[in-house]
């Protein structure tokens, strides 16, 4: 396949001849700061015979207005240096110096921009999130996984089209820091990978084309590709949806990148919701692994640039393509660390990249700048709405609800968790989430982790009563769930059997351990502590709305897409059947709280013990999920804990490392 200017000849262009070194490649990316494609790039601001074309990018905000804390908010660079990093303020600053003076200057983002666990943009719909990155300037945006966590709906209706849903102040369409109600993003999302399971349509444009000012008024295209994590669909809770599935990335890109060039666009870069590991220096590269650095090596070689994310790594390096010939590969980090930015050079007589004058530079946000007062006002302005939304109250508790078990394994807050999952897939999906393929039909029953051997638990937080008996909204947000939506699954009644054996498991040593499922107000069951693991529950000691259960017999189950996606232990529940997709987890369970209006604990009986006197394994110890923390000895954020501990497909890991989200 032909490709911008490949040879590793001389390339000559009027009065300069450059050389591209491709020898040298591997020491200057590991040494150089910025990243070169060749030495002749080190010269490259000189070549004024050629377009200059500036990109900027960041990736993975996830609406850290205010930026991370703890440990992400320090970022190492070239010889071991230290940079405090984040927030947009900062950042609006940032871009200001960068642009200055440069004619041709796109800002973009290879997703991941809202949506995951910061409480000051989600707790508004992630509609913060959208009003600073319009005054940042965003051109275009990657959809990454977190994008379609409420739905393609959402993203495409709400986040851009501004249309707000189902209460306007209350749900969507919250007023903005200058007091205009939510209007949408001033820029568009792609995607050529994620399409509907029904039609193979994309649910979002493939890819697009910018086009840059030349000489004489010439207008030059530039394509974009865009990419979303492959898997979006079935490897992450948050994201998880029926009616959607994800093409394979290379086989997509390059057939894009052919239809660019057929329309002849040659210059292209790819733009990718996919990451990679690159070393811990945000400005160079070494010893790369990962999905994206295996696309990287393969991928089109008409691709100029590869920008990533997802991964929350930063590395700033140069590759060679298929041919040889070497390519920006970067990856900016996370919650706003880090701005790259990719210099190119395209011949304004065939709009290709002059690939040996390509440079790549990483720029910390640094903090120690004057914050940008446009995008300050938008911070502080979110940060004081999120601090009264957070003590509002949605509703009143008559006694604690807690997790501190009983010898059964069961709590107050367990059956309040299982009882809310009932509720919520007792109603249709909302009119904004359209990925289902399979009708609604009202849940049965319900059953939630409590203390699963893997992963981590749906139940996060205690409600205890403010004045008045009170339940405050941030605390009923912060009690439930990781921003994942609740699914109702045909199972059979051994399902639901075996799932309740797969709550005891022999641990280290041979002792018996209890990871138990919480279970909603109309099952009952028993369980025999005198038992062998895999033979403690009798199918006629369970009842659903009074009945025995059934193993021959088909049943609508709730519970988390956590749970039937396997990460967290129990594999009964994973063999699904015509899968509903509900509201996600702590949205649903404000809404449940405001539905109900009071609150009451219920009594711990539904779970009995049966020959608990007689000699046997007993009970079993109950072993609560380790939360993992950062480098600075923090917890991480509940999303990500979610799935750095899940089981199945996740436990795979690139040299020791798991994208975190």
């Amino acid at each position: 396949m032909p490709t911008q200017q490949t040879s590793s000849r001389p390339h000559e262009t009027g009065r300069r001849t450059f050389l591209t070194a491709l020898g040298a490649l591997a020491t200057t990316t590991a040494l150089g700061v910025p990243a070169y494609a060749s030495e002749a790039a080190r010269d490259a601001a000189t070549a004024d015979e050629y377009v200059d074309v500036q990109l900027l990018n960041i990736c993975d905000l996830h609406g850290y207005l205010q930026g991370p804390t703890g440990s992400d908010a320090v970022v190492r660079g070239n010889g071991g240096k230290t940079y405090t990093v984040g927030g947009v303020a900062a950042m609006g600053t940032h871009l200001e110096r960068l642009r200055d003076g440069r004619a041709n200057s796109l800002f973009f983002a290879p997703g991941d921009l809202f949506s995951g666990w910061e409480f000051d943009a989600a707790a508004f719909s992630d509609e913060p999130t959208i009003e600073a990155l319009n005054k940042l300037g965003l051109d275009f945006a990657t959809a990454g996984n977190h994008e379609f966590d409420k739905s393609p709906a959402n993203l495409v209706q709400h986040m851009v089209g501004g249309r707000a849903y189902p209460v306007v102040g209350r749900d969507t369409g919250f007023r903005d820091s200058t007091g205009r109600r939510f209007r949408g993003a001033d820029f568009r999302y792609y995607s050529a990978n994620v399409v509907r399971t029904r039609t193979g349509r994309t649910v979002l444009p493939p890819y697009h084309v910018e086009y840059v000012r030349g000489p004489r008024g010439r207008r030059i295209p530039i394509g974009f590709i865009h990419l979303t994590v492959f898997g979006t669909e079935l490897l992450f809770s948050n994201s998880y949806h029926p009616g959607l599935r994800t093409l394979d990335q290379i086989a997509t890109a390059d057939r894009c990148a052919r239809e660019l060039k057929r329309r002849g666009v040659h210059a292209i870069v790819l733009s990718m919701h996919d990451g990679a590991v690159a070393g811990g220096d945000f400005n160079s590269g070494s010893n790369p692994s990962g999905p994206a650095y295996e696309l990287a090596l393969k991928v089109s070689p008409d691709i100029d640039a590869i920008v990533c994310g997802h991964w929350h790594t930063r590395f700033n390096m140069m590759l060679p393509d298929p041919n040889g010939v070497p390519r920006p590969f970067v990856e900016a980090g996370f919650h706003g660390q880090v701005i790259n930015e990719i210099n190119l050079r395209l011949d304004p007589r065939t709009g290709r990249v002059v690939r040996e004058l390509t440079v790549s530079t990483s720029h910390p946000n640094t903090r120690d700048v004057t914050p940008h007062p446009e995008l300050k006002a938008v911070a502080d302005y979110w940060a004081g709405q999120a601090a009264t939304r957070e003590r509002s109250r949605i509703g009143t508790q008559r006694g604690p609800f807690t997790r501190t078990r009983n010898a059964l394994g069961q709590s107050t807050m367990g059956d309040l968790a299982a009882d809310w999952t009932l509720w919520a897939a007792r109603r249709p999906a909302p009119s904004y989430d359209d990925s289902n393929i399979h009708r609604y039909v009202p849940a049965q029953l319900a059953l939630v982790p409590l203390a699963p051997a893997v992963g981590q638990s749906l139940v996060r937080g205690d409600l205890t009563p403010g004045p008045d008996g009170a339940v405050a909204f941030g605390q009923a947000w912060r009690a439930i769930g990781y921003g994942s939506p609740t699914v109702c699954v045909r199972v059979t009644g051994q399902q639901i059997h075996d799932a309740l054996e797969q709550q005891w498991s022999t641990g280290p040593g041979g002792a018996l351990r209890f990871a138990p499922l919480a279970v909603s107000a109309n099952v009952r069951y028993a369980f025999d502590a005198a038992g062998a693991v895999g033979d403690r529950v009798d199918p006629a000691d369970v009842t659903i709305d009074g009945a025995p259960l059934r193993p021959d017999r088909d049943y609508r189950l709730a519970t988390s897409s956590y749970t039937i996606l396997g990460m967290d232990g129990y594999p009964a529940l994973t063999d699904r059947r015509e899968p509903y997709r509900h509201q996600r987890d702590f949205e649903s369970f404000i809404a449940f709280v405001r539905e109900r209006r009071v609150l009451t604990p219920s009594p711990l009986d539904r779970v009995r013990v049966k020959n608990a006197a007689l000699r046997g394994p007993g009970v079993g110890e109950v072993v609560d999920p380790p939360v993992p923390v950062r480098e600075d000895g923090t917890p991480q954020p509940p999303s990500v804990a979610a799935t750095l501990t899940a089981g199945g497909p996740h436990a795979l890991r690139h040299d020791g490392h798991r994208p975190p989200c």
